[in-house]
């Protein structure tokens, strides 16, 4: 194996960017990025802890009630009952630095945002975020320090919207794999009953 261990050899290999790859840089949301997030039901919040361990979390909620713009320069995500794990804001609350990739489906472009992220336990502009008569739990507030669009190479090398490459099956159902990695006493028939979408449907909100 040949390791990179500098900046040197790390731009002799891969160079400068250059030209919009540089320019395509903002602080504050343009009415585009607006539409965008507005239109986005899926985004990844990455953070990290104090120590620098990283955690990135995949946000769902339907298109305009995910991401709520306060302003051009601050957002907010809604966070929806989980497992509780809290991983990535109990990261926010030592390391406030955050960054989310928001996606549009079948769009091979991604919206890019970095900034200074807090946690809020209410605020009137919940109640423009309720998805089935429910407020968000939290909001993680991203006052935005970056921001610009990634290009489409990403999603054209791996094909992410052809269903034609799609291979669902290629892989054990879910309650396999968790009877599979974990010490569970639930049986693989009780497990295929609570991953069942029915069931599991009823604990989104």
């Amino acid at each position: 194996m040949s390791e990179i261990t500098s900046v040197e050899e790390l731009r002799g290999l891969l160079g400068f960017p250059a030209g919009r790859a540089v320019t395509k840089e903002r602080t504050r949301l343009h009415a585009i990025d607006r539409e965008w997030l507005a239109t986005s039901p899926f985004c990844i919040i990455a953070t990290s802890d104090g120590r620098g361990n990283c955690d990135a979390s995949p946000k769902g909620d339907p298109a305009g009630r995910l991401v709520h713009v306060i302003d051009d320069t601050t957002i907010a995500i809604a966070e929806r009952p989980g497992n509780k794990r809290a991983d990535g804001y109990l990261n926010v609350l030592v390391n406030p630095h955050a960054g989310i990739i928001s996606l549009v489906p079948g769009r091979t472009e991604t919206l890019r945002i970095n900034g200074q992220a807090r946690l809020l336990r209410d605020a009137p502009f919940f109640d423009e975020m309720v998805v089935r008569g429910k407020r968000p739990l939290l909001a993680l507030v991203i006052d935005i320090e970056q921001i610009f669009f990634h290009c489409a190479k990403a999603f054209m090398r791996s094909k992410l919207w052809e269903p034609e490459s799609w291979r669902p099956d290629a892989l054990p159902r879910h309650s396999v794999m968790v009877k599979a990695l974990q010490d569970t006493p639930e049986t693989l028939e009780e497990l295929d009953e609570y991953y069942a979408v029915a069931n599991y449907s009823k604990k989104l909100y």
